[in-house]
C-alpha cells in the first residue's frame, strides 16, 4: 500500500497532494477531523465516524459539502488508489477553506475536504501482553468554555503538547485532568480503570471527546460480563485500581501498568481488560459478517 491523498475530489500520491498557505485550517488549525481503520480493509464503524464528524462541524457552525454517500465514494476511491491488501488509517479533514487572512467566514465560502490513506501501524504485539506506562500531564485539558473538547478540532496544540511530554518520559500516552483537577482523557485516547470488577471512564462532563471504541465497550461491556460506566475519577483512583487501559481506533483496547508514579494493580495486564478486548473483536468479526 502506498500513501494516497483525496484533495477535493483528486486523489494523488501522497507526496503530491497539496492544500494552499491560505488555507484557514492550516493558517488558524479551523476545521475538524476523524480518525478511521480498516479491518478486512473495510471502513469499521464508519458511520459513527462521520456522524460524529458532523457533529464537530456543526458545533463550529462549518457546513458539510458532501453527503453521506459522497463521503464514503471518496473513501473508496482513495482506498483503491492507495492499492495494496494491508489494512489503512483513514483520516477525515474539512476545514474552512481558503480565503483572506480573517476570522470571518464568509471569507472562506468552501469548505476543504481532504481524506487521507496510508498503510495502518498497529502498536506492537507485547504492548497487550505487558502493558504500556503512561504519564499524569502537567497540561490540563481545554476549559469546555474555551474550546470544547467534544469537538475533534484540527487544533491539536493541546494534545500534542500534552504527547510531547510524555513521550520526553518515555512514555506511551499522556493523562489530562480537567480545569477541576478531575481525569479527563489522553491525549490520543480515552481513560478507564477498572475496580471491583467494574469498569470505570470520566464522563464526558469532565471535558472530553466522546470516543467511538469508548461507546463500544459501554455497549458491549454487559455482554461480556463485565460492568462498564462513566465516573467521576481523581488521581487517587489510579492507587485503588486493580486495572487501566486506554481506548481508541487505532489501539483498541489497550492495557496501562503504570500512570506516572502509580503501579496499577499489580502490575500487569489484567482479566477484565482482556475480556473487553475480546468483546471489542467480536464487535469486529459481527461487522465484517454483515
Amino acid at each position: 500500500m502506498t500513501a494516497s491523498v483525496n484533495v477535493n475530489g483528486r486523489t494523488s500520491p501522497a507526496r503530491d497532494a497539496v492544500v494552499p498557505v491560505l488555507d484557514h485550517g492550516f493558517l488558524f488549525g479551523d476545521g475538524v477531523y476523524e480518525t478511521l481503520r480498516t479491518y478486512g480493509r473495510r471502513p469499521f464503524l464508519f458511520d459513527r465516524h462521520l456522524d460524529r464528524l458532523k457533529m464537530s462541524a456543526a458545533m463550529i457552525n462549518m457546513p458539510i459539502p458532501l453527503s453521506d454517500t459522497e463521503w464514503l465514494d471518496r473513501v473508496e476511491e482513495t482506498l483503491r488508489a492507495a492499492g495494496g491488501s494491508d489494512e489503512a488509517y483513514i483520516r477525515l479533514v474539512l476545514t474552512r477553506g481558503v480565503g483572506e487572512v480573517t476570522y470571518d467566514p464568509a471569507a472562506t465560502p468552501t469548505p476543504t475536504v481532504v481524506i487521507i490513506v496510508k498503510p495502518l501501524i498497529v502498536p506492537p504485539p507485547d504492548w497487550y501482553q505487558r502493558g504500556v506506562p503512561i504519564i499524569l500531564a502537567t497540561v490540563i485539558r481545554n476549559h469546555p468554555h474555551a474550546i470544547d473538547p467534544r469537538i475533534k478540532s484540527n487544533n491539536l496544540l493541546n494534545n500534542a503538547l500534552a504527547m510531547q511530554e510524555a513521550l520526553r518520559h518515555g512514555a506511551t500516552e499522556a493523562l489530562l485532568k480537567n480545569y477541576r483537577g478531575e481525569l479527563a482523557e489522553c491525549a490520543q485516547s480515552n481513560f478507564f480503570i477498572v475496580r471491583a470488577g467494574e469498569a470505570l471512564t470520566p464522563g464526558l462532563e469532565a471535558g472530553l471527546l466522546e470516543g467511538v471504541t469508548r461507546n463500544v465497550l459501554l455497549e458491549v461491556g454487559p455482554n461480556a460480563g463485565v460492568a462498564v460506566r462513566e465516573a467521576v475519577l481523581r488521581e487517587e483512583d489510579l492507587q485503588s485500581a486493580d486495572e487501566a487501559f486506554i481506548t481508541s481506533t487505532t489501539r483498541e483496547v489497550l492495557p496501562v501498568v503504570r500512570v506516572g508514579p502509580y503501579v496499577i494493580g499489580s502490575g500487569h495486564p489484567g482479566a477484565v481488560t482482556h475480556r473487553l478486548h475480546e468483546a471489542f473483536i467480536d464487535q469486529v468479526r459481527a461487522a465484517a459478517r454483515r
